[in-house]
């Protein structure tokens, strides 16, 4: 081929290119959409009726989401930085179980509301201390996240079930309980807890400086260091910002469930991951946005309301997030091969 049908050939090549790279960095929006469809269409052939235009499955469907956001939300800061945090499972089950106590005790002599509001701020206090020392351990010792976080998974186990005495811990706060279960002109209040939360996570990160440094380190650690970032501080500030999510967290599934269980937050780890992810994060860390993330969540949700409401055994949950995982992980290494990993380079 001559030099001049190359030079032909190559502005579509990069055309061809950047529309590959355009949609894999919208894989997560593609996934949502083309979920809905299937289960549309599955609950017009089985039953007859509407998913997606349900008002009462696309409440089901927000309440679902909730608890992967709240968690996803400290996983996505902590994953852009190039870390991971596996102790928000159990920092979730810790709060949980300090803000039933609390709630109880103190709501038991000063009233509903008093109770909730020490519940909430013991329960957000006593979650600061596995970030915290996460924080050390990787900033300052430099242990590796997966190990550091993985041995405070099994710390903050431990403490949730003494906390608990080895069982789940009763609600008995009607206040907390109508955190988890009430409504605000037809909206959860859970629901609207959380859009605020991810407000303000989102304008953190993509508004101040301590979202460009959170970017910066893990695009690259080194250079940010030699910009004169405090390095150290801000990893530690990520890792406490992930496990006062996951302690707000563990606050709403208390009352949602009307009980403190020391293993709430167990089955939520994978979603959590899962859903920054899906959402378009890379595991390499210096990039992923909140928007991603909670698309990645109503993914996850969208798949474990869709097969229960369609009568599916629940197994086939496990299996069908795991393929939107693996699928996810192919197209961000092919994203990253073709075009950098940028749409705009």
């Amino acid at each position: 081929m001559s030099a001049a049908a190359s030079t032909r050939v190559a502005p579509g090549g990069s055309r061809g290119r950047r529309t590959l790279a355009v949609l894999a960095s919208g894989r997560a929006w593609i996934f949502l959409f083309l979920l809905l469809v299937v289960f549309e269409i599955w609950s017009q052939i089985a039953y007859g009726t509407t998913f997606v235009f349900s008002l009462f499955n696309i409440r089901s469907i927000s309440v679902f989401a909730v608890a992967p956001v709240l968690l996803g939300l400290g996983q996505t800061l902590v994953i852009i930085s190039g870390g991971i945090d596996l102790s928000v499972a159990f920092t979730m089950g810790l709060a949980a179980v300090v803000a039933a106590h609390v709630a109880n005790d103190v709501g038991a002599a000063a009233g509903p509301g008093i109770g909730l509001a020490a519940g909430t701020i013991a329960a957000i206090a006593v979650s600061v201390v596995p970030g915290w020392i996460n924080g050390l351990l990787i900033a300052r010792l430099r242990v590796p996240p997966f190990i550091g976080t993985l041995g405070m998974y099994g710390v903050a186990r431990g403490a949730a079930y003494l906390f608990a005495g080895g069982t789940t811990v009763p609600v008995q706060n009607s206040w907390l309980t109508y955190l988890g279960n009430g409504r605000v002109l037809g909206v959860p209040v859970l629901v609207i807890i959380a859009l605020i939360i991810v407000a303000l996570v989102h304008y953190l990160l993509s508004e101040t400086l301590f979202g460009q440094y959170t970017y910066a380190i893990g695009g690259n650690r080194q250079a940010t260091l030699r910009a004169g970032v405090n390095v150290s501080r801000v990893t530690i500030l990520l890792y406490i910002l992930s496990a006062v999510s996951a302690g707000i967290d563990g606050i709403l599934y208390t009352g949602r469930f009307a009980a403190g269980a020391p293993q709430a937050g167990e089955p939520l780890l994978l979603d959590s991951i899962a859903a920054v992810v899906i959402g378009g994060a890379s595991l390499f860390g210096g990039s992923g946005t909140i928007i991603g993330t909670i698309i990645g969540a109503l993914i996850i949700a969208v798949i474990q309301y869709g097969l229960v409401f369609l009568n599916v055994e629940p197994f086939w949950q496990f299996i069908a997030v795991g393929l939107v995982i693996i699928v996810s992980v192919l197209v961000d290494q092919s994203q990253r091969r073709f075009g950098g990993g940028r749409v705009d380079e």
